[in-house]
């Protein structure tokens, strides 16, 4: 029975040393190796992490190259060009795309019984690539997907409402970027749908509250990008919610990117939806009962990343193993 958990991440970016962070504050991980172009900086962070050591559960933190990652249980990837102001996410494609055909290939050769968690944006489409390039099983290539986005909506809802976060029960799902829809007409507060909630015990939410919390939502990582020039924390929480669920075989509900095969009506695309996570990875995707217009979205939502992905570099992909 194995008794120890490794983790590599490829990337010693923002948001891969802050993942690494995140995972060894939690105690999650024995082994977290570090990967990226830059040595220098991979083995900077490795040091920096590894002297806290003695404040949190033991685990060996180091710098390495793919050899190093050999045997990974889970291997999160967070490599690639940066969002920059006024760039969209899905305008990172043809940067990003090259990228992940050098990574991927040396992922799965070292660690082929893996579980692949990207990170990199546009996360959705970089997921399919990744699952078409490594020849994985689809369960084994999961996206960060709308986990954040959700986290970020529910934060939203609970500072409007003044309730706690962990008490709104809501997703954001489609695109984890410009076309994701916010899930209103399941959205709950101790069972009561947001306009029962509201007509009892709030009266503030004028008839333009849904479509400003959506948009602060949907804006909120220009608005971080535009401020500090990346985002990191949230996600790097986002992450660890993740690898927490799998390592733990929680059987919880995310939102992460997953293969979609005839769910909602949508084929052969990666979208952040509800799914069960677990040790295997994702167990089964929830169909949740949308109304008209939001299933509409989320349709269109896909369309949306399929045209962008038949717009990008020619794809041929090969089974890597």
């Amino acid at each position: 029975m194995k008794t120890t958990t490794k983790i590599s991440i490829i990337g010693a970016g923002f948001v891969g040393s802050t993942t690494a962070f995140a995972l060894i504050d939690e105690g999650l991980a024995s082994e977290i190796v570090i990967v990226d172009i830059n040595k220098d900086k991979a083995e900077g962070e490795a040091m920096d992490l590894s002297h806290g050591v003695s404040f949190v559960k033991p685990a060996i933190i180091k710098a390495g190259d793919y050899a190093d990652t050999n045997n990974s249980d889970i291997v999160i990837i967070t490599a690639g060009a940066p969002q920059k102001p006024g760039e969209t996410r899905l305008d990172l494609i043809n940067k990003n795309y090259k990228i992940m055909n050098s990574i991927v290939p040396e992922v799965v050769k070292y660690s082929p019984n893996s579980i692949l968690l990207v990170v990199s944006n546009p996360v959705d489409i970089l997921s399919y690539i990744t699952y078409k390039i490594s020849g994985f099983p689809k369960e084994r290539v999961i996206g960060s997907g709308t986990v954040l986005d959700t986290s970020r909506f529910k934060y939203m809802l609970g500072d409007h409402f003044n309730i706690d976060t962990r008490n709104i029960h809501t997703y954001i799902m489609g695109e984890h970027g410009d076309s994701e829809i916010a899930t209103w007409s399941i959205t709950n507060i101790a069972g009561l749908d947001i306009a029962e909630y509201c007509s009892r015990y709030c009266n503030k939410c004028d008839g333009n509250i849904r479509y400003k919390i959506h948009e602060n939502v949907k804006n909120a990582a220009y608005e971080i990008i535009k401020k500090k020039g990346a985002t990191y924390y949230a996600v790097a929480l986002a992450i660890r919610r993740i690898v927490e669920a799998i390592l733990r075989d929680e059987n919880s509900i995310l939102t992460i990117s997953t293969l979609l095969e005839g769910q909602y009506g949508i084929k052969d695309i990666y979208l952040g939806v509800p799914s069960v996570i677990g040790a295997s990875g994702v167990k089964n995707i929830v169909e949740s009962p949308l109304n008209k217009e939001e299933l509409s979205a989320l349709q269109d939502s896909a369309k949306k990343l399929k045209e962008s992905l038949d717009k990008t570099v020619n794809l041929e992909f090969k089974v890597q193993i």
